[in-house]
């Protein structure tokens, strides 16, 4: 098992297009969303959930949201439609992280809506703390009602991550990161 320290410090994403077979099987994908839902949730709440994409869903999904992108965008070409219908068919599983935030009398939605985004970056850690690779995504049925009724999102409802999950094709490849003397401030009182 990889140490907690060189988990975090290792986890890149791939992209879809170059995650392949094996995916996390039945138990493998119990146990990373287990640890998705160990997260900071303000009253308990529980404002995230999650909708899984295997075998020929993912295809179903995309052929349904091209569907969608065609009536919003009648100019679209069949190259991007072709993009639209394989959007879940890239990675092996998919996994969408939905937040349930709603308004309450003491916690903000603006907590519940960071609960689910802690959720999902957890989705990733778990896919790789199993030996897997995962790309977090969003895009255009991130924001669109009408996407997200094909998902099965409820009224209020909105898409917090695109999870694309699979067994890594190429190796990771980590980009620049900010030097912390440039992202780190230490308060002083004045």
């Amino acid at each position: 098992m990889t140490d907690a320290r060189d988990l975090l410090k290792t986890r890149r994403s791939i992209s879809a297009p170059f995650l392949g077979e094996p995916a996390p099987d039945d138990d493998q994908l119990a146990e990373i969303l287990t640890i998705a839902s160990r997260v900071p949730d303000h009253g308990k709440l529980t404002p995230w959930r999650f909708i899984v994409f295997r075998g020929d869903a993912r295809q179903a999904a995309g052929e349904a949201l091209a569907r969608r992108y065609a009536e919003l965008h009648p100019e679209a070409d069949d190259k991007q439609l072709g993009e639209e219908r394989s959007k879940f068919a890239k990675a092996p599983l998919v996994v969408v992280v939905v937040s349930t935030a709603a308004p309450h009398v003491k916690i903000p939605e603006y907590e519940q809506l960071l609960s689910a985004g802690a959720s999902a970056m957890n989705l990733v850690h778990g896919a790789h703390a199993l030996g897997f690779a995962a790309q977090w995504v969003t895009g255009w049925i991130a924001y669109d009602e009408g996407a997200g009724r094909i998902l099965g999102l409820q009224p209020g409802e909105r898409v917090v991550a695109v999870v694309h999950i699979g067994t890594g094709t190429v190796p990771p490849v980590d980009r620049p990161r900010p030097p912390l003397a440039d992202i780190v401030r230490e308060w002083k009182a004045a």
